[in-house]
């Protein structure tokens, strides 16, 4: 039973993975009641999970390789195809597609970035303020996917774009960071 509890966390992350597209395209239906809300349902879930998967890991003392690995590409893949899907359908035009660019560019800049340091065999952790960025970002798209699904909120979708500008300041800086960090590492020859 304790092997089995053991493998949920990589299990959760996984599964988010595999629901990033389901979330996508519910939201490119553009649709309230066959795409919105079930897209706002297992993205919420999806999100959650983001937290419990670690916490859990922690927990129980199975952080594995495989999980340190999957967590981060699994929350670019959550958001990544979030962000496509909603510049598909949004009417905020550059207030919107701005901030993900500049989340987009930055989760392909530090993942090439890391690529480089593991060749070199340096390990480069998560600062708290890149997973305050991940909050920022999650808590954002949760505010656009549900802006539809809520009309009696107006206020939803500034709030998600507020949000998702403050996500994209905190993300480009989280970048800037991480780029300062390899900096020091360029010269150095390989271990």
């Amino acid at each position: 039973m304790m092997t089995m509890l053991k493998m949920v966390p990589n299990w959760m992350t996984i599964l988010r993975i595999m629901v990033a597209p389901v979330i996508a395209v519910l939201i490119w239906l553009d649709d309230v009641k066959t795409g919105y809300m079930p897209a706002l349902t297992l993205f919420v879930l999806a999100s959650i999970s983001d937290f419990i998967d670690g916490w859990m890991a922690r927990r129980l003392g199975v952080v594995s390789k495989l999980g340190a690995m999957l967590d981060p590409i699994a929350d670019k893949v959550l958001i990544g195809t979030c962000l496509v899907s909603l510049a598909h359908v949004t009417e905020d035009g550059w207030w919107f597609i701005l901030p993900a660019i500049i989340i987009m560019t930055r989760e392909f800049l530090i993942s090439g970035l890391r690529e480089f340091m593991a060749g070199r065999s340096v390990n480069m952790p998560v600062s708290v303020l890149a997973k305050w960025k991940t909050t920022l970002q999650l808590v954002a798209i949760g505010f656009l996917v549900g802006a539809p699904v809520f009309p009696s909120l107006p206020m939803a979708n500034p709030i998600g774009l507020a949000l998702l500008w403050a996500a994209a300041f905190v993300t480009a800086q989280t970048g800037f960071a991480y780029y300062r960090g390899v900096l020091e590492h360029v010269d150095k020859p390989s271990q």
